[in-house]
């Protein structure tokens, strides 16, 4: 039996329109902020893990405090490993002057073990054209494997790496964003076994878990192992599993990072395009086999600059993890 999420519970005045078939949908009648009612959580949150991506249009009001505020009511904040906020607080800036389209499949930050569980990301200022976002939902994707693919990526585990080859996937790249990534993003390099399949804690679900920052199949060397990552990369991207949001200044978007991934489109030419993100910190995740992931380097994550080490809030909660629980 194919274990679903759950439906969202009804709160007055709140709407859910569906977007797509197999992700994505809008919400209304809410105005986000730190104290909305716990009901109002509740929807959003049930919403969320039912339908992978929610999106809010005109929430012009949330700034960086407010839109913390909000995310601590869906968990801890967690700040990026490797890349400092500007203003000390957990707001992790996407800016197109530091090449901050992202431009590839991804799912936030699985170059660590404990990776966000979700990601609240508030559009700012958008350029005329382009600047769109994809979303990708891993869940249906495993779905929809035909069975002796599902048997295959249960049994495979990647290596995560935050150190690729930037100048590659980004050609156009000027000298300060190459330096940049050499020096902020990639600064600390991290290595994370993933099983290839995770298990999501709150639905059930299987997911598919591997994006940009897969480096190889743990066990495997060269063209075998990219031809399984593209394999089963291909299967993430059918058009029929993403969904695809037109940023208006004041939208927010929030997603399940364990069950999706996303695509920046870097189409907007030199338009200014920010946006911030806020991340939710994450458990450790759990194979079908019941093998955890593994950090295999450094040999424990670095103290944060600021907050939690990422997976700090849930390995006291019971959730299985190997990883040291860190404060900052």
């Amino acid at each position: 039996m194919t274990t679903t999420a759950p439906e969202p519970t009804s709160v007055p005045g709140l709407t859910v329109t569906r977007l797509n078939g197999r992700l994505g949908a809008v919400v209304e009648g809410v105005r986000l902020s730190g104290e909305l009612a716990p009901e109002t959580v509740a929807a959003i949150r049930e919403t969320l893990l039912a339908h992978k991506v929610v999106f809010f249009r005109g929430q012009d009001r949330l700034d960086a405090a407010s839109h913390e505020a909000f995310g601590r009511l869906l968990g801890t904040p967690v700040a990026h490993p490797t890349v400092p906020s500007t203003d000390g607080r957990y707001s992790f800036p996407i800016n197109s002057d530091h090449g901050g389209r992202a431009n590839q499949w991804h799912s936030d930050v699985t170059f660590v073990p404990a990776y966000p569980a979700f990601s609240i990301l508030r559009a700012i200022t958008v350029p005329p054209y382009g600047g769109n976002t994809l979303w990708a939902n891993t869940a249906t994707a495993y779905e929809h494997l035909p069975a002796p693919l599902k048997r295959l990526a249960e049994g495979l585990r990647a290596v995560h790496s935050n150190d690729y080859d930037y100048a590659a996937l980004r050609p156009d790249a000027v000298p300060e964003q190459l330096r940049r990534f050499r020096d902020v993003f990639a600064k600390i390099t991290f290595r994370t076994e993933h099983p290839v399949v995770r298990v999501h804690p709150e639905t059930g679900e299987r997911t598919l878990l591997l994006g940009n920052f897969v480096q190889k199949i743990a066990g495997l060397t060269g063209q075998d192992s990219r031809d399984l990552v593209d394999l089963f990369q291909r299967h993430i991207e059918r058009p029929e599993n993403t969904v695809r949001w037109q940023w208006r200044a004041g939208d927010v978007a929030i997603w399940d990072n364990r069950a999706t991934q996303h695509y920046g489109v870097d189409d907007s030419d030199d338009h200014e395009r920010e946006l911030a993100r806020v991340t939710i910190d994450g458990d450790v995740p759990v194979g079908v086999d019941g093998r955890t992931s593994t950090l295999l380097s450094p040999e424990s994550l670095p103290e944060p600059v600021h907050g939690i080490a990422s997976g700090a809030s849930t390995a006291a909660t019971g959730t299985p993890t190997a990883l040291p629980t860190v404060t900052g």
